[in-house]
């Protein structure tokens, strides 16, 4: 699934990892690419017009698990990401939400959404947004975001780097 498969989740790790995004390169204009390993194809970045997306841990494959043992990973998860937002809260300050049901379900229903949300549903990113921004240097936002794309998947923890606000996006209307 990604390049962070088998690594255990460490905390000052992945803060040191999103800290870098802030002078990381992002495209100015063009498509959405995501890249993988040349090797074993497992995803490595993502990265569109003013955003990129990393991958920071991988949780372990849940095919034939149940709960309680599905609920655990799933518990363990949000407890990554929980701590990492506490770490870059430490840092930057509180972080916002942006919830990211709206467009989930526009693009459920067939209908164009941002980029951005586009490209975060494209790797089975269907969480909310933890945000902070704008950020020094620069002006940049910071995300992070976790999810998983079906009951055998596992579940991932990403991290993006903007240099465009991260709106609060509209909610899902019922139209098409």
């Amino acid at each position: 699934m990604t390049s962070r498969a088998g690594e255990p989740f460490d905390t000052d790790r992945a803060a040191a990892e999103v800290t870098e995004l802030l002078t990381a390169p992002v495209p100015s204009d063009g498509p959405v690419t995501a890249e993988g390993d040349p090797v074993t194809e497992e995803w490595t970045v993502t990265a569109g017009a003013g955003f990129r997306i990393v991958p920071l841990w991988e949780g372990d494959p849940l095919t034939g698990v149940y709960a309680p043992e599905w609920n655990d990973a799933e518990e363990a998860a949000a407890s990554h990401l929980a701590e990492l937002a506490r770490a870059l809260d430490a840092r930057w300050g509180p972080h916002r939400r942006v919830r990211l049901d709206g467009p989930l379900m526009r693009r459920q229903g067939g209908s164009p959404v941002e980029p951005l949300f586009e490209a975060l549903f494209s790797q089975d990113l269907y969480g909310d947004l933890e945000v902070w921004g704008p950020l020094d240097p620069g002006g940049r936002w910071i995300g992070l975001i976790s999810g998983h794309s079906d009951g055998d998947a596992p579940f991932v923890l990403a991290a993006l780097v903007s240099d465009r606000p991260i709106p609060e996006p509209a909610d899902y209307d019922g139209r098409l």
